[in-house]
C-alpha cells in the first residue's frame, strides 16, 4: 500500500485528470448499458489505459531514463484523440440523434438577423479558402508546437502547467459535445456534397478537407455523412484550445508565439467561414476557454499541495 502511495504521488496533474475522465467515460457506459453496444469493451480499455499510465509512470521512477519522462510526456497527444473518438461514440447511442442545431442556429440569427456562414460566403475565394483550410489543420498541431518550444528552452514548469491546461481543456470541451450535441452548418445550412464546389481552394484545400473529414468518421463517399459525423460543435473546441494555446504561448513568452497567434486568429476565424461552426459556438469556446483557466489552475494547485510541491503562480515567470 506504502509503494502504491509513492507511485501515485508520481502522477502529474495531466494523468490525473486523463485518469479521472477514462473514469468517468466508464461510469457513463455502465449507466446507459442499455443503449451502447460495446459498452462493456469501452470500461476493458478505459482500465486498460488507466493501468498504462500507471506502468509508465513506475518505469520512469525505477529507470529515471529521459525516454520514459518524454514518453510519459507525449501519450497524452494520442490519448485526447482516443478520447474524442470514445466520446463520439457514445454520444451517437447515448442522444440517439437528437441534435441542438436548430436552437444554435436559432441563436445566431438572433444576434445576427441572418446566418453568418451565408454571409462570409460572399467574401468566398479560393485563395482565401486555401489559407483558411490550411490553419484550420493546424489546429492539433498548434499545442504540440507551443509544448516542444517550451521543452526546448529547458521550461520544465511551464510545459507541466501548459499540458495540464490544454488536457483538461480538451475533457472540458468534450463534457459539452455530451450535453449539446450538433452537427454543425455544413449539414444544416448547407449541402455537404457541395462543400468543395461553393467553396474550392487552390491546392491543399480539398485533400485537408477530406482529411479532416476521415477523422471525423466521415470517409470520402459516406452515402449519409450526418448520421455518422461526430456530434463535435457546441462548445467550438477549435476555437477553445486554440485560445488557450495562444494565451499560454503569450503568457511564456514563447518564440512561437509568432506563429501560434497569427495562425490561431486565421484557425478561428475559418471555424464559421469554413462552415464547420456557427458563430455561437465561437462564443461557447472562449467561455469554455476562461473556465479552462479559473477551474484548472485551481485544480493544478490543489495537486500540488497534495505533492508538497510548490503551487503554480504566474509572477514566478515575469
Amino acid at each position: 500500500m506504502k509503494k502504491f502511495k509513492e507511485l501515485f504521488l508520481e502522477l502529474t496533474a495531466s494523468d490525473i485528470i486523463v485518469i479521472c475522465f477514462a473514469l468517468f467515460l466508464s461510469l457513463l457506459n455502465a449507466i446507459f448499458h442499455y443503449k451502447i453496444p460495446m459498452w462493456h469493451f469501452d470500461i476493458l480499455i478505459n482500465f486498460a489505459f488507466i493501468g498504462l499510465i500507471f506502468a509508465l509512470v513506475f518505469l520512469h521512477k525505477i529507470t529515471q531514463k529521459t525516454f520514459w519522462e518524454q514518453f510519459h510526456y507525449w501519450y497524452l497527444v494520442p490519448t485526447i484523440f482516443l478520447s474524442f473518438k470514445e466520446v463520439g461514440y457514445m454520444i451517437k447511442y447515448i442522444h440517439l440523434g437528437k441534435d441542438y442545431d436548430q436552437f444554435l442556429i436559432a441563436i445566431d440569427r438572433f444576434i445576427f438577423g441572418t446566418d453568418p456562414t451565408h454571409v462570409l460566403f460572399n467574401i468566398a475565394n479560393p485563395f482565401l479558402t486555401e489559407i483558411l483550410q490550411i490553419a484550420y489543420s493546424t489546429f492539433y498541431f498548434l499545442p504540440v508546437i507551443l509544448g516542444i518550444d517550451l521543452l526546448i528552452n529547458k521550461n520544465k514548469r511551464g510545459l507541466t502547467y501548459s499540458t495540464f491546461i490544454i488536457v483538461y481543456g480538451f475533457y472540458l470541451s468534450y463534457l459539452g459535445y455530451f450535453l449539446w450535441p450538433g452537427i454543425g452548418p455544413r449539414f444544416t445550412l448547407h449541402v455537404f456534397e457541395n462543400t468543395s464546389k461553393e467553396l474550392p481552394g487552390l491546392f491543399l484545400t480539398d485533400f485537408l478537407r477530406e482529411f479532416l473529414n476521415l477523422g471525423e468518421g466521415i470517409p470520402f463517399g459516406t452515402p449519409n455523412p450526418a448520421s455518422v459525423v461526430q456530434r463535435d460543435v457546441f462548445p467550438s473546441g477549435h476555437t477553445q484550445m486554440t485560445l488557450l494555446s495562444m494565451y499560454l504561448a503569450y503568457k511564456f513568452k514563447a518564440g512561437s508565439r509568432k506563429f501560434i497567434i497569427p495562425a490561431g486568429i486565421l484557425l478561428i476565424f475559418g471555424t464559421v467561414y469554413l462552415r464547420y461552426h456557427y458563430f455561437v459556438d465561437l462564443l461557447g469556446g472562449g467561455v469554455f476557454m476562461i473556465l479552462t483557466l479559473v477551474s484548472g489552475r485551481y485544480i493544478y494547485n490543489k495537486w500540488a499541495e497534495y505533492k508538497k510541491e510548490t503551487p503554480f503562480d504566474w509572477k514566478s515567470f515575469k
